[in-house]
């Protein structure tokens, strides 16, 4: 959808009040470079040359008569005209998808991408076995996933949907609990084989760990050691849950793992479940102006539906019997 504009800012941006027409994507490009940073990644997240974004930023510069940017060699940088210009752009940014939203015909809202992030875990054991089912059911979807979720933003629309570890404190978002899990203590069956059978906790603290590096914590919430050993450190310290899973699985040590995670893989077994049992919740998460909201509430649905038919895996202690 192309759509002109004249915009008349509350507070002029310069003293010159006569300003040129100028169309959306001027301020689209503007907006994508606020929100990457860099005018490489901007042009590849609009999917056009590098060149072609730096002519629409010049010619925004010329239409409103105000230098928006400050060319760095660490990235662009807001100049006080182009902190004047975020409300207004994305003001009309929210009023270009209020416009297609509604005027869009119905077999017309369901094509096109889906961005969705997650936690690594969820996105590769539980919702990518998901996906071709999401894909038949709407066909004209095309689904993108990212399952790392913690340099996506989605106040900055750099994602649709994301399923997060917590809920969101600040920023236009939407969120709603998807549901709890279980994590447990693990252990591969063949490191188990070597030694004697824990019966208590206390006798796991003198055993090989795995876990997070202290500075490196994907959240507060992941600090799972200090909750069940109190200052015991991990001895091995790995940033991400499918290399933790990996060093588990190779006999290195005990680790805690989410259960549905752990429950995939027959060689390892599970620890001092009685004892040792972390509840965590996973949050579907949504902008309050969805740039595509039939297919980003088609997709929140199907996430809600996948896990409830499922959520004996997530908690197994509950369902087991």
């Amino acid at each position: 959808m192309r759509l002109s504009y004249i915009l008349v800012p509350a507070t002029p941006l310069c003293k010159n009040s006569h300003m040129k027409d100028f169309d959306w994507n001027d301020l689209r490009a503007f907006l994508a470079v606020v929100r990457a940073g860099r005018l490489t990644a901007a042009a590849l997240q609009l999917g056009i040359e590098h060149s072609t974004l730096s002519r629409r930023i010049k010619g925004l510069e010329s239409a409103l008569q105000a230098r928006l940017f400050d060319r760095r060699p660490s990235g662009y940088v807001l100049t006080e005209a182009g902190e004047k210009l975020i409300v207004e752009a994305e003001a009309v940014e929210s009023l270009t998808i209020k416009i297609s939203s509604k005027i869009a015909e119905p077999h017309a809202k369901m094509a096109g991408s889906v961005r969705i992030a997650t936690p690594e875990g969820f996105g590769t054991y539980f919702l990518a076995r998901h996906l071709p089912r999401l894909t038949r059911q709407y066909s004209a979807l095309q689904v993108e996933l990212i399952a790392n979720p913690s340099g996506v933003s989605l106040t900055k629309r750099e994602a649709d949907v994301a399923v997060t570890n917590s809920r969101p404190e600040t920023g236009r978002l939407r969120a709603r609990k998807l549901c709890d899990y279980e994590l447990g203590l693990y252990a591969s069956a063949e490191y188990l084989a070597n030694r004697p059978a824990p019966a208590k906790v206390s006798d796991v603290e003198c055993a090989d760990l795995i876990g997070y590096m202290p500075d490196l914590l994907p959240t507060p919430a992941h600090n799972y050691l200090r909750e069940i050993f109190g200052e015991r450190d991990p001895d091995l310290r790995i940033s991400n849950v499918l290399t933790q899973t990996s060093a588990t699985l190779a006999g290195y040590g005990y680790c805690v793992l989410p259960c549905f995670m752990a429950s995939e893989h027959r060689e390892l077994v599970r620890v001092l479940p009685q004892q040792v049992r972390v509840m965590r919740a996973y949050w579907l998460v949504m902008h309050s102006e969805l740039r595509a909201p039939a297919r980003a509430r088609a997709t929140t649905e199907f996430l809600h539906d996948a896990v409830q038919r499922d959520r004996h895996l997530f908690m197994p202690s509950v369902y087991a019997h």
